[in-house]
C-alpha cells in the first residue's frame, strides 16, 4: 500500500502498529519484486501518471502480522540506500494473492496491492514473493488465513459501526401518554380481586 512508510527500530524491524501481533516471520532471503504501472516520478507527490511502470526488486526480510505485511529491504553498510526499502500493505489492501508454481524456476507468491493515495503505489500495482532458502507455501497459506479473518474483523467491525437506526413515534401519532377514542376500563378483570 505505501512505499517507504514503515517505522524501523535500531535493528530494521518494523514498529509495531497499536494491538498488532506478529504471526510469522522470515528473517532472511526474501526476494521481493514490485512492479507499480503508471507510476508517479520518483521523489513526486503528484498522482499523476507521467513516470511509466516502475519495477523494483530488493531482498530483505518479511513480517506477517495480524494487520498487515511488511517487507524491509537489507541494507549493506556503506552502499546507497535502495530505491525500495520497506512496503507496508495492510491485509485488507491485499485484493488477491496467488501461490504460482512456474514449470521452470522457483514457486513464488503474487499479491496484486490496492493503493491508497500519496502511498506512492498505482491501480494495478503487484508483488512477487520468492524466499531463496526455503519453500513458500507455508508462507502463503499463514497469509491466506490471517487476511481472510482481517477482512472478516473489518466486516464486523463496520456492521457494527452502522448498528441499528432508532425508532421515534411519529408527530401526532398514538403514544404513550395520548388518549384512543376506545374504551377505557378502571375495573380489574375477573379473578384479580385485590
Amino acid at each position: 500500500m505505501a512505499m517507504n512508510w514503515a517505522m524501523l527500530s535500531p535493528d530494521r524491524s518494523p514498529i509495531p502498529l497499536p494491538d498488532e501481533l506478529i504471526i510469522r516471520t522470515i528473517d532472511s532471503g526474501v526476494e521481493l519484486s514490485l512492479t507499480v504501472p503508471d507510476a508517479p516520478p520518483y521523489g513526486s507527490s503528484t498522482s499523476g501518471g507521467s513516470g511509466g511502470t516502475k519495477k523494483f526488486k530488493e531482498v530483505g526480510r518479511l513480517w506477517l502480522t495480524d494487520q498487515r505485511l511488511v517487507f524491509v529491504a537489507d541494507v549493506q553498510k556503506g552502499s546507497a540506500k535502495p530505491a525500495l526499502e520497506t512496503l507496508s500493505v495492510p491485509l485488507t489492501s491485499l485484493t488477491s494473492t496467488k501461490f504460482e508454481q512456474p514449470f521452470l524456476g522457483a514457486n513464488y507468491l503474487a499479491i496484486d496491492i490496492k493503493p491508497v493515495s500519496e502511498g506512492g503505489l498505482t491501480n494495478g500495482t503487484r508483488a512477487e514473493i520468492r524466499l531463496k532458502d526455503k519453500g513458500i507455501f507455508e508462507f502463503a497459506s499463514s497469509l491466506d488465513k490471517t487476511r481472510e479473518r482481517a477482512i472478516y474483523m473489518k466486516r464486523q467491525q463496520l456492521e457494527d459501526e452502522e448498528g441499528l437506526p432508532t425508532y421515534t413515534a411519529p408527530p401526532g401519532g398514538p403514544g404513550p401518554s395520548s388518549s384512543s377514542s376506545g374504551p377505557v376500563y378502571d375495573d380489574l378483570p375477573p379473578g384479580y380481586d385485590a
